[in-house]
């Protein structure tokens, strides 16, 4: 971010402060907010903007740039598109708005944004820097600054989209045949949690990315057993392909009506137009047992047509433990090990109701599937890789953070025998700082020089307190340290948080995560960028 305050223009009396925000420029988004521009005045007298010029040095391709637009902020300095000053299109490396606009404010606040044509190389990156500014007082000085060009991306998933209310939840995936499957909550009423109606969607990318097919729905409960949609909600998938078959698996979260807070039983009689809500991990809203009325369904779908046609979901509720609450997948991506068990990240709650965090693995091409012992608890929303010793590393969200400076990080634990025990990594709570919120953890594996190699690869919001600064961190040493000079920030606003990740190729990683520019945003790093 940069942030400068310096004289100006006419006898120092207007003052323009600049601030580049590291934010996500997305195709499939009218209008992506790229520089602020604060004008402030030291008198009461009016002025008129003449001309403001843009330069594009850093950009890419400037050819990637539909139009730019200027726009007044809202009353808070925040990128508002109610009041439009201009629109121009770019001519080589500049832009000019030469659109006369009257400033009558002490504190006048601009936007700049920019609008991208579709199907952009996602390599490409967009800089952003007012050059000139002229008043009919005179021409204001501009603050010099050096911004790093801001990264491309892909509006994926945008509030209201296809009658969806919010996209949330990412997991993503490649496919054998190198297709990107992308999967989340469709939460057609509100971005409300379980119970509502919400049904898990997908879309499909033949070419990195770069442009994606229309939304499907894979996991969908409708009007089971009588009761409304809103009342057979579908949440929180995790996504696993299966490397040596190609088989895809997604499993998600069924919650049929609901239970009471306090007493744990079913409620009679809901209807579409019953208001009652609660969510499988408050109060008593999942309960011991196995039935649809008891406790919350864990799901699982299979296409073997690389995500095109989807079975009908099997019911593998029966693999927890009667007296536990709760048994779900953990949101996001499951692994094939080197020796082809499957294992998907998954979380419950216990005979207490406490949150836990385990995984489910499977040796027989996806029949028999076997659920294992907790790592720890007051833990969630888990992420598992394979280390290069054949362990299985387990990164969960932890309760514990929230809020928490002095103690905070991912919980770790390790285990070497498909969790039946667990230990303590080193890094547990002493690294990868979180406001206690989803994150994303993956292996990539790449070649140099003929040579197989590995890395870690992280991604959530680095911060004790927002869901904000979604960055992406990187360990060369099999999670025992991360580096901060391989930080790479992707967006410093606040947003939902969750995010996914996956190997586009062998020299690309693709990101798909909850921005504050759009439900769901992917991106695109070269490994190039994070190799030491």
């Amino acid at each position: 971010m940069v942030a400068l305050l310096l004289s100006c223009g006419y006898n120092d009396k207007v003052k323009v402060q600049i601030n580049s925000p590291t934010l996500p420029v997305l195709t499939g988004k009218e209008y992506n907010p790229v520089q602020k521009i604060t004008l402030v005045r030291d008198n009461s007298m009016e002025y008129n903007i003449k001309k403001l010029v843009i330069s594009l040095q850093g950009t890419t391709d400037s050819d990637d740039i539909a139009k730019l637009s200027l726009f007044k902020a809202d009353e808070a300095g925040k990128f508002d598109t109610t009041v439009t000053i201009g629109e121009t299109v770019p001519k080589g490396n500049m832009a000019t708005f030469t659109h006369r606009f009257p400033i009558k404010e002490d504190t006048l606040t601009l936007w700049v944004s920019v609008t991208l044509k579709e199907n952009i190389d996602l390599t490409h990156r967009v800089g952003i820097q007012c050059e000139k500014m002229i008043t009919n007082k005179g021409k204001l000085h501009i603050p010099n600054s050096e911004n790093e060009p801001l990264r491309t991306g892909v509006a994926l998933r945008q509030h209201g989209q296809d009658g969806v209310h919010t996209s949330r939840i990412p997991g993503l995936a490649t496919s054998k045949q190198g297709t990107l499957l992308a999967i989340y909550d469709a939460r057609y009423e509100s971005a409300r949690d379980l119970q509502g109606d919400i049904d898990i969607a997908m879309n499909r990318s033949l070419d990195g990315g770069r442009t994606w097919e229309p939304m499907q729905v894979i996991l969908d409960r409708n009007e089971w057993g009588g009761m409304p949609e809103k009342y057979n909600g579908v949440s929180d998938a995790c996504i696993l392909v299966d490397e040596k078959s190609g088989d895809i698996y997604v499993a998600g979260l069924w919650m049929h009506g609901v239970l009471d807070g306090e007493t744990g039983k079913w409620v009679e009689g809901l209807t579409a137009d019953s208001t009652r809500w609660i969510h499988q991990w408050q109060a008593k809203g999942s309960q011991p047992s196995y039935g649809v009325k008891e406790t919350s369904q864990f799901l699982i779908t299979k296409s073997s047509d690389d995500g095109l046609t989807w079975s009908e979901p099997v019911n593998l509720t029966h693999l927890k433990k009667r007296e536990w609450w709760l048994f779900a997948p953990a949101p996001g991506q499951g692994i094939t090990m080197t020796d082809g068990t499957l294992v998907l990240p998954t979380q419950g709650r216990d005979e207490t109701g406490v949150p836990f965090s385990n995984i489910t693995w499977n040796k027989d091409g996806g029949k028999s599937w076997v659920t294992s012992n907790p790592a720890t608890k007051n833990t969630t929303e888990c992420a598992v890789v394979e280390l290069e010793n054949g362990d299985l590393m387990l990164n969960m969200r932890d309760n514990r953070n929230r809020g928490n400076e002095e103690v905070n990080g991912r919980s770790v634990f390790v285990t070497s025998d498909l969790g039946q025990t667990w230990t303590e990594h080193p890094t547990s709570r002493k690294a990868l700082v979180e406001p206690t919120c989803m994150a994303s953890l993956h292996k990539h594996t790449y070649y140099d020089e003929g040579k197989e190699k590995s890395l870690l690869l992280f991604v959530n919001p680095a911060s004790a307190f927002r869901r904000n600064n979604i960055t992406l961190k990187v360990s060369y040493d099999d999670g025992n340290t991360w580096p901060e000079e391989q930080y790479i920030l992707l967006d410093e606003y606040n947003g939902r948080g969750y995010s996914c990740i996956t190997s586009v190729n062998d020299s690309t990683i693709g990101i798909l995560y909850e921005s504050s520019q759009a439900d769901l945003v992917f991106q695109t790093v070269s490994l190039q960028e994070i190799l030491p």
